[in-house]
């Protein structure tokens, strides 16, 4: 007999008493078939020399563990009262195939430049063998799909996964991105000897997406579009306008040296009256204090070189000295420069160093006049610069106060375990008269 999975079908099975006392029978189904079979009724009694006609029922699942192909169907009758006379009748159940796959692709959507991967999931739910040629689809040419595992053989309950590379033919350089739609066909899976099931397992294919991205986002082109915007408005307006402002301003300090310098010869030929080199008229004629205006501030205008009556004239020389103070987490601690004896400091540059990144204060004197007050965490390098240089005389000091709040972290990555400013004072260092 045959049956289909997830069917029923009946068979009949004749017991007669040939004894000679009423006898009681306990009918089972033994075999394969036992757990999807039935005897009805499972038990009967019969006078001698009687029959009766009972009814077996299969019921197979449609699972895989069902398997397809020829099972033994056997009932064993077990009399009451001579149980020795027991009886086995056998036959064979044909179960008929059937097919089943169920499908995964995953992920369903991803996104790229070029290409992704993806994994195709492929169980045999039916109950037999069948060969899963893998295969990517699409109704147009803009993609190519290349499969690791393209024609697994699969039996009755087992799994198979299958790497999936979608890759696009060219790039998109620049827009919107593309969305791609594209399939996983499964439609031939099949044994060779099943063709005859092909509307069984004929399934649409599995839908994927590719999003396409654009190698150069949108916002990027309109970046290069604003730099070139700024780039010519630099060549075309800025850089003129920077050239003429600077060229007046040479202009006017070439004059302004011319000046003070025709007001010093003037000043030589009398005791009355002079002109002192920070601009401040002396009376007596005595020193003048020598100091200019603040960073990038104008003044006199004297090229960088420190002039008055009690130094001597072309003496001055070029000269830097560096203060570097380390100090630990919550200390305070300051470094000076000290002008040698018998000189005296035009300072017209200094350069303030925060390399670390540390965080706290700065304090910046000349002599005991405060230049500035910075905050560590607002510069990694600052300069200041003075057209017109600011004088200390010998004895006097450049320092440098740190209070170290929070000590920062160098280009290794590492905190630090305390602050580190560094100090460059520059300027010209020239000889007092004796």
């Amino acid at each position: 007999m045959t049956v289909s999975p997830g069917e029923t079908a009946t068979t009949s099975l004749t017991i007669r008493n040939d004894t000679d006392i009423v006898e009681a029978y306990a009918l089972q189904v033994v075999g394969d078939c036992a757990e999807w079979s039935t005897v009805e009724p499972a038990r009967v009694s019969l006078y001698p020399g009687t029959s009766e006609t009972v009814t077996v029922r299969l019921t197979p699942p449609r699972s895989p563990e069902v398997r397809a192909g020829d099972v033994p169907l056997g009932v064993r009758v077990l009399p009451g009262e001579q149980p020795d006379l027991v009886t086995v009748p056998e036959t064979t159940v044909t179960v008929t195939p059937f097919h089943e796959l169920r499908r995964e692709l995953e992920p369903r959507r991803r996104r790229g430049w070029l290409g992704a991967r993806y994994r195709v999931r492929v169980r045999n739910q039916g109950n037999a063998p069948v060969t899963v040629p893998l295969a990517g689809t699409q109704d147009g040419e803009e993609l190519r799909f290349a499969l690791q595992q393209g024609q697994p053989r699969l039996e009755p309950g087992e799994s198979a996964e299958a790497g999936l590379r979608v890759r696009a033919v060219k790039p998109i350089w620049f827009g919107a991105p593309v969305t791609w739609t594209f399939g996983v066909d499964t439609a031939g899976a099949l044994d060779e000897k099943e063709q005859t099931a092909a509307a069984e397992v004929r399934q649409p294919p599995l839908e994927g997406e590719f999003v396409q991205l654009s190698v150069f986002p949108k916002w990027l082109l309109a970046l290069l579009a604003a730099l070139l915007a700024l780039l010519l408005a630099w060549f075309a307006l800025v850089r003129p306008a920077v050239r003429s402002t600077a060229k007046q301003a040479a202009h006017d300090a070439a004059e302004e040296r011319a000046a003070k310098g025709g007001a010093e010869q003037d000043g030589d030929g009398g005791a009355g009256s002079g002109t002192a080199p920070g601009g401040k008229k002396d009376g007596a004629g005595g020193k003048a204090d020598g100091q200019g205006s603040g960073p990038g501030g104008g003044g006199g205008g004297n090229g960088g070189t420190v002039t008055g009556p009690d130094v001597v004239p072309g003496s001055g020389r070029q000269s830097s000295a560096t203060i570097d103070v380390q100090s630990g987490g919550g200390d305070r601690k300051a470094g000076t420069y000290e002008v040698p004896e018998g000189k005296v400091l035009g300072i017209t540059d200094i350069v303030v160093a925060n390399f670390q990144g540390d965080e706290g204060l700065v304090t910046i004197k000349f002599g005991k006049r405060k230049i500035t007050t910075i905050a560590l965490e607002t510069f990694r390098n600052q300069d200041y610069h003075w057209v017109t240089p600011i004088r200390i005389s010998e004895g006097a000091t450049v320092t440098a106060d740190v209070t170290c709040t929070k000590p920062g972290t160098p280009a290794t990555g590492k905190r630090a375990s305390g602050c580190h400013e560094v100090l460059n004072v520059s300027g010209t260092l020239s000889d007092l008269k004796r």
